[in-house]
């Protein structure tokens, strides 16, 4: 009795409201991009904020369209990373862009990226990278190179013959410079050759290096001191660090 109630009602002079809303179809809701939709961002903002989350850093310098997109709707950007817990950071002097994780003692925050922690073999190429980045900007140079050789050199100083042949170290240290290529830390501009990025200065902070420097030259004077374990060189691996989906 109810249910025809309605719908007499529903159906009564002058009464347009229809009874029930019937969904649009795709080919009628020029903004929706597949079928059920509720986004509201244009699909290329939408991609910047997937490359926000799958990626540790975004760069201005070499993804430029995305960087210029990023700031246009960096709000927007913002208040959708917001809604899952995670912090938008943009370093607009560096050019560069990073998430972090929200934590709070005071609020119960679902944990949506996870650290992952620089080996051992990259943490002291990382502390070398710095160290030449730091070196050359106070000299007034407008950027600084290394040769895969001088760092393997310097690196391979702190390995002690527990950590393998001299073979398994070089390739530790090759394989830890492919991974901060990939992350935009340092460039390969020609073959072993690399331009050092500012992206060295987030990724470890004048701070971190000192810590780290005190640390291996604890070590190299201690010569009874056991061969440094990963989870005493692995100080930088906080905060920028972090970005790898749970």
């Amino acid at each position: 009795m109810t249910d025809i109630a309605l719908s007499a009602d529903a159906d009564a002079p002058g009464d347009d409201t229809p009874a029930f809303i019937a969904p649009v179809a795709m080919e009628n809701d020029p903004d929706a991009l597949f079928a059920g939709d509720r986004g509201v961002l244009d699909a290329d903002v939408r991609r910047v904020l997937v490359r926000i989350l799958q990626r540790r850093f975004l760069l201005a310098e070499s993804s430029p369209a995305e960087w210029k997109l990023l700031l246009e709707h960096q709000q927007m950007i913002e208040s959708r990373l917001n809604d899952l817990f995670v912090r938008l950071v943009v370093d607009h002097s560096r050019g560069v862009a990073y998430k972090e994780q929200v934590r709070s003692d005071e609020l119960d925050v679902p944990i949506l990226l996870k650290d992952e922690a620089y080996s051992r073999a990259e943490t002291l190429v990382l502390v070398y990278l710095r160290t030449v980045f730091q070196r050359e900007i106070t000299a007034g140079t407008g950027s600084a190179r290394v040769d895969v050789e001088e760092v393997e050199q310097t690196v391979l100083t702190y390995f002690s013959e527990s950590d393998g042949t001299r073979a398994s170290q070089q390739r530790a240290v090759r394989t830890a410079i492919s991974r901060l290529d990939r992350e935009g830390i340092i460039e390969e501009e020609s073959e072993g050759r690399y331009r050092i990025g500012p992206l060295i200065e987030i990724v470890l902070s004048a701070e971190t290096l000192r810590e780290l420097q005190r640390w291996l030259d604890e070590q190299t004077t201690d010569a009874g001191a056991p061969p440094a374990r990963a989870t005493e060189a692995e100080l930088v691996a906080s905060g920028t660090t972090e970005g790898e989906l749970v």
